[in-house]
């Protein structure tokens, strides 16, 4: 490639100064999110008036939704709702599997009765 005749020459100190803009830049807060985060967001609104207490289906909180301009199905924030659930499950049970093997089951060794230890104490 041909480089422009009116380039400056980049010098190593300016390349310092250009990493260190770089590095201090934050992350640009993004205007939309997947319908999967929204719901996230929403859920215990959502599964409160779900709820056998308010008692409404998930087309009608579609409904809700759509006057809000978000369009999303009442079968896909009930598929949706479904797999939050799902993967909270996973998380609350691999964290409680986590405590009750450390604390439950101690490893220890045993020896068959009559065998003296090789260890020397």
């Amino acid at each position: 490639m041909v480089e422009p005749k009116d380039s400056e020459k980049i010098t190593k100190g300016k390349i310092d100064e250009a990493i260190s803009v770089l590095k201090e830049q934050k992350p640009k807060e993004r205007e939309d999110v997947s319908d999967r985060e929204a719901v996230r967001k929403m859920r215990r609104y959502i599964e409160k008036l779900t709820s056998d207490k308010y008692g409404y289906t998930y087309d009608e909180v579609s409904e809700m939704l759509a006057g809000q301009g978000i369009n999303l199905s009442g079968s896909r924030i009930k598929y949706l709702i479904g797999e939050l659930r799902k993967s909270s499950r996973r998380q609350k049970k691999t964290s409680l599997g986590e405590d009750k093997n450390t604390s439950e089951n101690p490893t220890t060794e045993t020896q068959p009765a009559g065998k003296a230890s090789s260890a020397r104490v």
